[in-house]
């Protein structure tokens, strides 16, 4: 039988390695060199928890003790650099790998806050941070106007599978199918955004200015 931790620990490689390839694709659209393709990755694909474990006091952070997080960061950053070459659309590569790692990391930064001790609400930012600042720390450093303050629904779609995750275990639904659904959930929603340009309309729209 396949037991929580295991779920989680899935989740969480497979979060930083398909965070990592999309930091490796922008740096290869970027024409990075391979070490710095790497650097990016490792930002993207652990950005996020890192600045959640250092909020929480969880320190060192979770990588440090477990040096392998480090590992699917490299190939998962080299894959998306060199495999960019054979993608027919890099953007829509880029967008749908950013999509998966933030739908597993809002999942799992929202178990780490609950595992710290924190109020639900923390719990469900703390979702929402691990989902979004690797891939904002990525942007920025690559000069790209960061997914996570353009009008597309993205920190909303974490947000969404944080609470939606911390709302199942508070009715009784066990932790494995809870973390599953929720990220799902997250994935749908930010996947609707990408295939159907759904947003937020920005302030001076509302009043149809």
């Amino acid at each position: 039988m396949i037991s929580v931790e295991l779920v989680f620990r899935i989740l969480d490689f497979s979060g930083v390695a398909f965070f990592a390839f999309s930091g490796g694709m922008l740096a290869a659209r970027n024409q990075l060199d391979p070490f710095g393709a790497v650097i990016v990755g490792a930002v993207t694909g652990m950005g996020g928890g890192t600045l959640r474990d250092m909020l929480l006091g969880a320190l060192p952070v979770y990588w440090v003790e477990a040096p392998e997080y480090l590992g699917f960061a490299l190939v998962g950053a080299l894959l998306g650099y060199y495999g960019s070459t054979i993608v027919a659309s890099r953007r829509a590569a880029l967008v749908w790998a950013d999509a998966v790692g933030l739908s597993v990391f809002c999942v799992i930064g929202a178990q780490a806050g609950l595992a710290a001790g924190a109020h639900w609400s923390i719990a469900a930012l703390t979702g929402v941070m691990s989902a979004a600042f690797g891939g904002l720390l990525r942007d920025i450093i690559l000069n790209e106007v960061p997914l996570v303050l353009r009008q597309e629904i993205y920190a909303l779609a974490a947000l969404a599978g944080s609470s939606a995750y911390l709302l199942a275990l508070h009715f009784g639904v066990g932790a494995e199918p809870a973390a599953i659904g929720a990220a799902l959930l997250a994935f749908v929603i930010r996947g609707c955004a990408i295939r159907f340009n759904w947003s937020i309309p920005p302030f001076g729209k509302l009043d149809g200015r």
